[in-house]
């Protein structure tokens, strides 16, 4: 999971749609996008990985940090998570 925020929403979701083959290459098999109710350029985007280790990588990369630069992210937060259970009421 990571917790940003952007500069633009629209301007940070191009750029994100743009690097979906890169994002599916280094590991990403699945994500979700939310926004903070209130704050609609305050992201969280949960994303299913095949390995932490390629997550990592890939978030810690040079060419991500140059992507996140010229998206506008502001002080990305990662949280890596186990999914323990998951359901639907």
């Amino acid at each position: 999971m990571i917790i940003h925020e952007v500069e633009n929403y629209a301007a940070w979701k191009q750029i994100f749609d743009d690097a979906s083959g890169i994002r599916k290459a280094a590991g990403e098999i699945s994500y979700q996008i939310f926004n903070y109710y209130d704050e609609p350029n305050k992201i969280v985007h949960l994303s299913i990985w095949d390995d932490k280790q390629n997550a990592e990588q890939f978030f810690n990369s040079p060419q991500l940090v140059k992507i996140r630069a010229d998206a506008g992210v502001k002080s990305p937060e990662f949280i890596y998570l186990d999914l323990l259970e998951a359901g639907v009421l």
